[in-house]
């Protein structure tokens, strides 16, 4: 059976040759990125430049090549002022890809979820063998995660011109939650009764300086940093809402993470 995903392929237009190339270096870049900014601050500061600049080149030579329509797949939350590298790499990539394709469509999701994912699967998991669940700083930090699903066939809607010149959306789930209400929902779903334990996030920033060392980095001075802010969509900005995508509850999302986990 087909998923909105496989839709949403089938549904991307096709672009030149070279501009293909070039998305591919970007999402490689992306990936490796994750990487080096677990390294030091100049491995940071020359990775999120590389990302930037792949972002900047697909956008150019999509212009230079006749495309009519780019969308740029950044997160909420985005600031190219950020003190965080990754942040502000997104940032700065969404202004090189306006400024090289003028009119070109931003699209930042919250935190996305799915089967095999990194965050939510990961709650999961830890619920399901953790007596004691430590939580970042005191769990205050709002989230409204939203299904990749969800994520693809708004991408899709919008290729095919369904929010017709809206300049950028937001793409969040049905509900904000606090950190410390989410994973008590999600412990609640799959039947876990643990005790919630606050960390400090000094504490947590030491442990992820560690963490980056092992293989697969399980915890990152970046995860860190995302979760001290808000990942939240705006009011102002078009959601999933505006292009007729009722998200996809969180209770739904954690039954099908369950089934693959």
């Amino acid at each position: 059976m087909a998923t909105k995903t496989d839709e949403a392929r089938r549904r991307i237009i096709e672009v030149p040759e070279q501009v293909a190339a070039g998305a591919d270096e970007v999402a490689r870049l992306a990936d490796e990125v994750r990487t080096k900014l677990s390294s030091s601050v100049a491995g940071d500061a020359e990775a999120a430049g590389e990302l930037s600049r792949a972002a900047a080149r697909v956008a150019r030579l999509a212009r230079e090549s006749g495309v009519e329509r780019l969308i740029h797949v950044s997160g909420i939350g985005s600031d190219p002022a950020s003190s965080a590298p990754y942040i502000a790499a997104r940032g700065r990539g969404e202004i090189a890809v306006q400024q090289a394709f003028p009119g070109a469509t931003l699209i930042r999701p919250a935190v996305m979820c799915g089967p095999d994912d990194a965050f939510l699967t990961t709650v999961v998991r830890l619920l399901r063998i953790l007596p004691v669940y430590p939580v970042f700083g005191l769990g205050e930090t709002r989230l409204q995660p939203v299904y990749v699903e969800d994520v693809a066939e708004g991408i899709a809607r919008v290729l095919s011109g369904a929010g017709g010149s809206v300049a950028s959306y937001e793409f969040a789930g049905a509900r904000v939650y606090t950190y410390n209400e989410l994973v008590r929902t999600v412990a609640d779903r799959i039947g876990a009764r643990p005790r919630v334990v606050p960390l400090p996030f000094a504490l947590w920033r030491i442990l992820a300086s560690g963490a980056e060392f092992l293989p697969g980095s399980p915890l990152t001075r970046n995860q860190v940093a995302l979760m001290q802010r808000d990942n939240i969509a705006s009011a102002d900005c078009p959601g999933l809402s505006s292009l007729d995508i009722a998200p996809t509850e969180i209770e739904t999302l954690v039954s099908a993470v369950m089934d693959r986990s």
